[in-house]
């Protein structure tokens, strides 16, 4: 079985395209590299094209099974000063691939989406049926899109699984992938830039929130474990269904957990900086994740100690 893997030459796509080599299915990478990097795609057969070019996608699509969706603008402060980008990219981008796709004989579909989606939660952990309330663009344009999903699939047949992403983390356990970001706002290769004096301390917005120890708590997933859970996506698809789900671990971690985690596993001592809440930062995001269970059989398994160990291998070997 083949699988077209849309934006594959990113962080999680990359990662996806491994797991689906290692669980016997052929991953075809199709990523227009203005993000992506060519070397994550290394091994793999890489049509360099854009979303919005069906003739390219109708050509490749004749040889797939299943579509993988990752390529999307990701970056929640950039959404709000440039939605514009966002919304072209993450909705008519998407929506060109979708159209491509229901011209095509693939009928599998599955998106990388996001926990933006739920906006400020009403209830954590965080189920699938908790409103959906984006606050910024980009928690928009993925919702409008899962939307669009469903829309399609009423209409014309198709099949798809939204997978809800909470915090993406930590790198290939093998060393030869791992997070490549510009600029990087993840936290835990943030934290490493700090140690290795890229940035003049890590800056903590908040320290007062209601958690256990003031800073924000986030749902860490290991990528993975998130790559294990696409593979997953398609054998649910077998059946014929649809569905929405939340990919996590169902444990939150605070920041300064993260930090004294990565002081741990690097022997580093990370320099802090106190700075105000950023707005709009809930002060817990966590899933429930036992519909991923549930429906696929999947379940995190990566502990946070992990995610730091495999990531901070990664950034010494790219010396990021």
């Amino acid at each position: 079985m083949a699988v077209l893997v849309v934006g594959g030459a990113g962080y999680i796509g990359s990662h996806t395209a491994h797991t689906l080599r290692r669980k016997g299915y052929e991953a075809i990478i199709y990523d227009n590299l203005s993000t992506g990097h060519k070397a994550l795609a290394e091994g793999f057969e890489l049509v360099v094209g854009d979303l919005f070019d069906s003739a390219k996608l109708a050509q490749v699509l004749k040889r797939v099974d299943a579509v993988m969706h990752f390529a999307a603008h990701a970056y929640v402060g950039e959404s709000v000063e440039n939605p514009r980008k966002y919304f072209h990219n993450n909705v008519e981008g998407s929506l060109a691939l979708l159209n491509a796709v229901v011209e095509s004989k693939v009928r599998k579909f599955i998106f990388s989406s996001t926990c933006a989606v739920y906006g400020n939660p009403v209830k954590v952990p965080i189920t699938e049926d908790n409103p959906r309330q984006p606050v910024n663009p980009y928690g928009m344009t993925k919702l409008a899109f899962e939307n669009a999903l469903e829309a399609y699939a009423q209409a014309y047949g198709t099949h798809y699984v939204a997978l809800r992403y909470f915090n993406a983390a930590g790198a290939d356990e093998g060393g030869t992938i791992g997070e490549m970001h510009e600029p990087e706002t993840h936290l835990i290769p943030s934290v490493f830039e700090a140690i290795k004096g890229k940035r003049p301390a890590l800056d903590i917005f908040g320290d007062d929130y209601p958690t256990r120890d003031g800073t924000c708590i986030r749902d860490y997933i290991h990528v993975n474990d998130l790559a294990d859970a696409h593979v997953r996506g398609v054998e649910y698809l077998a059946a014929g269904k649809s569905a929405r789900i939340n990919l996590g671990t169902g444990q939150g971690a605070s920041v300064k957990e993260v930090v004294a985690m990565i002081e741990r596993v690097s022997g580093q001592r990370v320099p802090i900086r106190m700075a105000p809440r950023r707005t709009g930062d809930p002060p817990e995001l966590v899933a429930d994740p036992s519909l991923a269970k549930r429906l696929m059989g999947w379940e995190a398994s990566r502990s946070l100690e992990v995610i730091v160990s495999t990531a901070w291998k990664w950034a010494e070997k790219t010396k990021k």
